[in-house]
């Protein structure tokens, strides 16, 4: 793991690190968030996925999570959305390829090779996070957009690696989404039953949450068609999941609208990691 920087930020670090990833196959860009309280020991981890076209960078600048996480003792974790680099495959398009990586393990070519960001989201990076800094065991998820799709999805297969989920406008249903049958054909391929593992909705019915979820969504938002949150809301009503799906008036799809309600978000995840 090499340091690229480090900077002080609510009396804790904020810092961005590489290092080459064996699971996607090319050198690998994420950022921490330490608390002051990990100078007195371990503290809980909250994962940020972010969304289409971002980078680690996005949030980590624009959420205005660490003043939430300095107050509450959480680290942050921000990944990067997808490999990067020579001989990483792309496409021209937005929404696929590079900035793109929908947190799932890729099966088909151009991207099988590189683009693992399932694995290495819930295996590798958190390997890597919990060697080099100051956390513990207590890990919580959240993300926006198609990083919202992701701590959903993340969690909810693998209870036993999250203690926590929320979501801001998270694409809640990409099997019936343009967000999500396009990337999962060219990630996954044809077979509409392997698609399945991927979508919070279909998840929430076949599996549900052990514990209560917290989901945000701007009723402003210009991607509402693409994003579908009436279904994953039926769905928490239709499964009796305990949890809070709140409609935010006028608010859209931007970082405003997310740093508006970080402060909610990191609250919750710290009354239920701690």
């Amino acid at each position: 793991m090499d340091i690229v920087s480090e900077n002080r930020s609510f009396g804790g670090v904020q810092g961005v690190y590489t290092h080459d990833s064996n699971t996607c196959g090319c050198e690998m860009t994420f950022a921490v968030y330490l608390p002051p309280q990990a100078e007195e020991g371990p503290v809980p981890v909250l994962w940020y996925l972010s969304g289409l076209t971002c980078t680690h960078e996005n949030a980590m600048t624009k959420a205005g999570l660490q003043e939430h996480a300095a107050m509450h003792g959480l680290a942050v974790v921000f990944p990067d959305t997808s490999p990067r680099g020579e001989g990483v495959a792309n496409d021209e398009a937005y929404d696929v390829g590079q900035g793109a990586g929908f947190y799932v393990n890729a099966t088909r070519s151009p991207w099988r090779p590189h683009y693992r960001m399932y694995d290495y989201i819930l295996n590798e990076l958190r390997d890597v996070v919990t060697a080099e800094f100051k956390v513990d065991g207590r890990h919580g998820i959240t993300g926006h957009s198609m990083g919202g799709h992701g701590a959903l999805t993340l969690a909810m297969r693998n209870p036993d690696q999250f203690d926590s989920v929320s979501a801001f406008a998270p694409i809640g249903n990409p099997t019936k989404s343009d967000w999500g049958r396009k990337q999962f054909s060219a990630y996954l391929g044809d077979d509409e039953a392997s698609w399945a593992d991927h979508d919070a909705t279909m998840l929430l019915e076949d599996k549900g949450w052990k514990g209560d979820i917290l989901v945000d969504q701007g009723g402003a938002d210009q991607f509402l068609d693409l994003l579908r949150p009436d279904a994953l809301a039926e769905m928490l009503a239709r499964r009796r999941q305990a949890g809070t799906f709140r409609m935010q008036k006028g608010y859209d799809h931007s970082y405003f609208f997310v740093n508006s309600f970080a402060g909610d978000h990191v609250a919750w995840h710290a009354d239920r990691l701690y």
